[in-house]
């Protein structure tokens, strides 16, 4: 019988034995069975006893039969060409989607909003105060003075140009080539 098909009926007669596949767990060293629990009777001790073994025996069963599902279900995957990649990607995909759609992120998506809209207003702010504050520096009479004399310090040097004899025709102020853009001052 092919294992991935195999009957999960525990109390079927084609049920896989735990010895078609190993030996049976063991009791970890260093564990003691106690011989009655208190408020137990023998009889009670000793069916809680057998449930347990059965309960340990149908789950290493059910992780046997797990297994061979997961090895069923990768072979069918590889028939079909879906790659590991494509199950990732997938995965990653619904995983997105299930965090867009919880109340934590919309919350989140709220307050970072908010958070962006009191930000930007408050940059607002600072920036017309910043203008506000250099229009005023520009219009004080030290600033006034100062572009005064830098105006007369670029008149000095522009105009000792114009009014020597310099070969030069690439000189600024020549009527050959224009001034560059970036002139200092």
């Amino acid at each position: 019988m092919d294992s991935a098909g195999q009957d999960i009926n525990l109390n079927s007669p084609n049920r896989v034995l735990l010895s078609d596949f190993g030996p049976e767990p063991a009791v970890p060293v260093g564990v003691a069975v106690p011989a009655i629990v208190p408020g137990l009777t023998e009889a009670e001790a000793e069916e809680l006893r057998a449930e347990l073994v059965k309960v340990e025996e149908e789950i290493v069963t059910l992780r046997q039969v797990l297994a061979a599902k997961e090895r069923r279900c990768g072979e069918l995957r590889r028939r079909l060409g879906l790659s590991a990649l494509e199950g990732l990607r997938q995965n990653l995909s619904k995983s997105w989607h299930d965090v867009q759609v919880s109340n934590a992120y919309k919350k989140t998506q709220e307050t970072l909003s908010q958070a962006g809209q009191k930000t930007s207003a408050a940059l607002s702010t600072v920036g017309s105060a910043i203008s506000k504050k250099l229009g005023d520096m520009r219009n004080s009479a030290t600033f006034k003075s100062f572009e005064d004399r830098v105006g007369t310090i670029k008149s000095k040097v522009v105009g000792g140009r114009e009014h020597s004899n310099d070969p030069n025709p690439s000189s600024p102020g020549s009527d050959d080539q224009p001034l560059p853009d970036h002139m200092p001052f």
